[in-house]
């Protein structure tokens, strides 16, 4: 290692290595390097070198299986890790949602990473527009913004936190060459504030000579880290274009060991030119406004909480798409169960016992006794599971893409210090609202068409909780899916077995139904409803018709309490769970 000069990143025979069921790959091979204040460098190589994954390493989100760090003087593997406000990652990947506007992404990147009074938190806000040039389109939607426009939000919405390192995955790549240059000169003056290092990875050869060092690797081993002057010098060509072609020529081993034995001068060259650097700078970099900052004390639980509530009503509010959407299943599901409600009112009217000294007479009451029985059993068990299976399917719409269509964006802000409970809770307190509003207008509009004959409350109860069980359940699955279309089409085949696996048509076989019971909501639902809440001739018509088995309603209750449970439990270990990749 080379320690002739005052460094504040050093990373010391970093290796990572994996393992693919047949053989151990080494993704990073022994790399090492030293960065210090102030500094702004570029990772380059070929496609599959390892850059993206050092950059991981770097930040703590890939774990290396050898060597380690070390951040003004504290080993990062031993004493600790990096504090959410002194490092920013900006990932190849947005990290904002289309419906908002630049401003609201900065404003809540800064609630939910920077804990200050909301005076304060408008001053930050309001300087990281300007410091990345969003101020003048800072209430336009994300959607509308150009690949620079983005890649300026993204790292506007970092500099919330006054980072005192910044990574950067590919901020460039599919940009114009202007765009290009703009952002790497926004970086580059980025890395003059305050003593800042900035790392960023990128593909482009163009805009070298803008960066204080350049690293080169190759199959994740270090060829190269000095001043971007002296890279044309060391492998021997006269264009940067030619170093790609150049690193094939020999095994990246040798280029290591290259490395190993001449790096030593290139240090010293970079530190010269380094202090040079410094010294030019020295009135900017001594200024008040870039005097190293305190790492911010992130927000606590119920501050991350409202924020987030807040987004995800804004969310819902802006995207026309799932609202028209909600509103159709609030209006026209209930529509549908009353279609089939009048049937089952008026034969309930009609229902009676008839007695006769003729026997004849007798016998005909009792067969028409036994129709009617028959019809009202069946309209009523319809009714009922018809309820139930459309709240499923509202409960399967509101949480299937939840968290697995912001996966990505939930990744980045973990990283950034949001607090799984505050994301968690955030998702129970929305979707609670929304299945109550779905169970209340369900139960409110059928009930008005078809007065439910027996009682009404705990037939509500059982809606909001069929509803509930299907919206957790779905959300866990999101929460463990890698995309959001995997995620709603398993949805979507769950809600698909809910009825034929209930057996409220068709009685399944005994060794079946133990089986798969436990897991059919739709079936305690279901029972309940009819056990607990029916009058007692109601219940003997409907069980007069269906021979499945049925429960009690406690017994429902605690099924389907535990289904939300299982559903939120599903939820926790999934958020948990990282997929960056």
């Amino acid at each position: 290692m080379y320690r002739a000069y005052e460094y504040m990143l050093e990373a010391r025979n970093i290796t990572l290595e994996v393992d693919d069921g047949e053989e151990t790959i080494a993704l990073l091979s022994g790399v090492s390097f030293c960065v210090p204040k102030g500094h702004f460098m570029a990772i380059v190589g070929p496609s599959g070198c390892g850059k993206t994954t050092l950059l991981k390493t770097i930040a703590g989100i890939a774990e290396a299986t050898d060597g380690t760090f070390v951040w003004d003087g504290v080993d990062l593997m031993e004493e600790g890790d990096f504090e959410p406000s002194e490092i920013g990652y900006v990932p190849q990947f947005s990290i904002a949602h289309d419906e908002l506007c630049v401003d609201e992404c900065v404003e809540n990147a800064a609630k939910m990473r920077v804990k200050a009074a909301d005076e304060e938190l408008d001053e930050i806000v309001e300087r990281v527009l300007q410091e990345t040039g969003l101020d003048e389109i800072a209430d336009r939607r994300v959607k509308l913004l150009s690949g620079g426009q983005k890649r300026r939000l993204a790292l506007a919405m970092e500099l919330v936190s006054n980072p005192r390192i910044l990574l950067c995955d590919e901020v460039t790549s599919g940009l114009d060459p202007r765009s290009e240059k703009e952002i790497v000169q926004l970086l580059r003056d980025l890395s003059m504030k305050g003593g800042r290092i900035v790392i960023s990875v990128t593909h482009s050869l163009s805009q070298l000579s803008d960066y204080d060092s350049i690293m080169v690797l190759v199959r994740g081993h270090l060829a190269y880290h000095g001043a971007p002057a002296s890279l044309e010098h060391y492998f021997g060509v006269h264009d940067p274009e030619e170093v790609y072609p150049r690193l094939a020529l020999r095994e990246p081993c040798e280029w290591a060991q290259s490395w190993q034995k001449h790096g030593g001068d290139y240090y010293q060259r970079m530190e010269t030119e380094q202090k040079i650097r410094i010294l030019r700078n020295g009135e900017d970099m001594a200024s008040p406004e870039n005097a190293e900052a305190e790492s911010a004390e992130t927000p606590g639980f119920f501050s991350q909480l409202g924020t987030l509530l807040r987004r995800r009503f804004t969310l819902l509010l802006r995207d026309r798409t799932q609202l028209i959407l909600q509103l159709a299943m609030i209006i026209i599901f209930p529509i549908m169960v009353a279609l089939f409600s009048s049937k089952g009112q008026e034969q309930l009217l009609i229902l009676a016992d008839t007695q006769s000294n003729d026997i004849a007479m007798e016998i005909q009451a009792q067969q028409a006794q036994a129709e009617v029985r028959a019809q009202v059993g069946s309209a009523v068990s319809g009714i009922i599971m018809f309820e139930v299976i459309l709240l499923g399917l509202m409960g399967a719409n509101n949480a299937a893409r939840e968290i697995a269509g912001e996966r990505l964006i939930m990744e980045k802000e973990r990283f950034a210090g949001l607090g799984e409970g505050a994301y968690l809770a955030s998702k129970s307190i929305y979707l609670f609202i929304l299945l109550l509003v779905q169970s209340l207008w369900m139960f409110a509009f059928v009930q008005f068409f078809w007065p439910f004959r027996g009682d009404a409350i705990n037939h509500l109860g059982f809606l909001i909780l069929a509803n509930a069980a299907m919206t957790s359940i779905c959300l866990g699955i999101s929460a463990n899916c890698r995309t959001a279309d995997q995620a709603s089409l398993l949805s979507i085949y769950l809600v698909g077995f809910q009825l034929p696996l209930s057996g409220a048509v068709l009685a399944l076989p005994d060794t079946i139904a133990t089986c798969v019971r436990p897991f059919i909501s739709a079936y305690w639902a279901w029972s309940g409803s009819i056990e607990g809440g029916l009058l007692p001739d109601v219940i003997k018509a409907v069980k007069s018709i269906v021979q499945t088995t049925f429960m009690s309603a406690h017994v429902c209750h605690i099924v389907l309490a535990m289904h939300v449970f299982v559903g939120l439990v599903l939820t926790y270990i999934g958020v948990r769970r990282s997929r960056w990749d």
